[in-house]
């Protein structure tokens, strides 16, 4: 018979992976969007980037203001108004008929996203006990391949025939769903024993703590780690759909390879959530990253449709699994005071590179630079993340949070 702490732990998965499954769900249906947009309003590949990169800005925006605000006002209360945020923007956005509101509704849903994703992994990191949080937070992050997968569906399904507007529709309307569900999640226990003081502390003086001798190594890796590990993957993954009609394939045949490779993100997810309370998580990051390099290594240069869909499959599956771990290392660096600051602002900087990657691929795409060439560069990047990991990471497996 299952425990009350059981069903509430399976509870607070479900809803918080239900809003983790609605943002993969927006950012997968964008990739596919992107590239029936550039058709219909006719976007130079420079516009076609800024799409993606405006969406980052976003979330380097939400990522910094909504961790601030996560450890003054509580998990939860940050948890409903940026998925808020996320639905209502996302709805709007199927209604814009130029590029300039567009981008202003992606900046918008950008900030709901972005602020999010740190929140829901410290809330969910901080309601579970050591010796499965690592595991229960990466299958949260496994969510995001079934938004993915669930994107990919629809792109493939309602975009060629009823258009972009009716895929934004319907990743919109289920996010409310969730909204109602997490109202009815109870805050952090963690946020609500810590002393109310603390809880009020200025911003500047969490950012402070966060830079404090105690935390600066640590600060330092996570920073690094998410810059390279966002950059090359919002640079590949908004534009794969594209990638595939660039090498020659229709932008129907491009959905369905997409598809394909998604479903490789499931397995990839599990494998790290399985690895990571076993082999720990510096282990399951730098093997994931490294697995990542190769891949995206190989898909730039493949020439052929099986070694085209075979090294997407696995940089599909090695990159999802490496954000899993990413998201369970994150947290468990910091105390609980400054636990969605510090979270927050390496999310935050991390955007950076997901303004940078799309925006790189636009601008090196029209300058004829080849797409070997492009994958070779966010190689090198994840590479240079998981350096990062090698060189300045602690474990912190089964480490008690305090």
């Amino acid at each position: 018979m299952k425990t009350t702490k059981e069903i509430s732990r399976k509870k607070l998965l479900g809803i918080a992976g239900l809003g983790w499954m609605f943002d993969a769900m927006d950012v997968g249906i964008l990739s596919f969007i992107i590239a029936a947009l550039q058709k219909e309003w006719n976007l130079t590949t420079s516009e076609m980037g800024w799409i993606g990169s405006v969406n980052s800005i976003g979330m380097a925006v939400g990522a910094l203001v909504f961790g601030l605000m996560a450890d003054r006002v509580g998990r939860k209360r940050v948890f409903i108004i940026t998925l808020l945020l996320f639905s209502v923007g996302s709805g709007l956005s199927a209604f814009t008929t130029s590029l300039a509101l567009f981008l202003i509704l992606r900046f918008i849903i950008g900030m709901g996203l972005g602020g999010e994703l740190p929140v829901a992994s410290t809330l969910v990191s901080e309601s579970v006990p050591a010796h499965e949080r690592g595991r229960v937070v990466v299958l949260l992050e496994s969510f995001w391949a079934g938004g993915w997968l669930i994107a990919a569906l629809i792109s493939y399904f309602v975009i060629p025939s009823y258009g972009w507007q009716a895929a934004l529709l319907l990743s919109a309307l289920p996010a409310f769903y969730a909204l109602y569900l997490r109202m009815k999640l109870p805050d952090s226990p963690r946020f609500q024993a810590i002393n109310v003081s603390k809880q009020k502390e200025s911003p500047l003086k969490k950012i402070a703590k966060v830079w404090a001798k105690p935390y600066v190594k640590q600060t330092i890796m996570l920073w690094i780690l998410w810059f390279c590990v966002v950059f090359s993957y919002y640079g590949m993954f908004l534009w794969l759909p594209s990638v595939m009609v660039m090498k020659g394939f229709s932008l129907i045949k491009s959905f369905q390879y997409v598809l394909i490779m998604t479903l490789a993100q499931l397995p990839g997810y599990f494998l790290a959530a399985y690895l990571i309370e076993r082999a720990g998580r510096k282990f399951v990051l730098i093997t994931f990253l490294v697995g990542t390099a190769v891949s995206a290594y190989f898909f730039g240069n493949a020439e052929t449709l099986p070694l085209l869909l075979t090294s997407g499959i696995f940089l599909s599956f090695f990159n999802l699994g490496a954000w899993g771990a990413l998201y369970a290392y994150t947290p468990e660096h910091y105390p609980t005071e400054v636990r969605g600051t510090g979270s927050g602002l390496a999310a935050s900087f991390g955007r950076v590179g997901g303004i940078l990657g799309p925006l790189t691929v636009g601008y090196l795409v029209t300058a004829d630079v080849p797409i070997h060439t492009i994958f070779f560069i966010f190689a090198v990047s994840i590479l240079i993340g998981a350096l990062a990991v090698l060189l300045l990471g602690e474990e912190t497996k089964q480490k008690e949070l305090v």
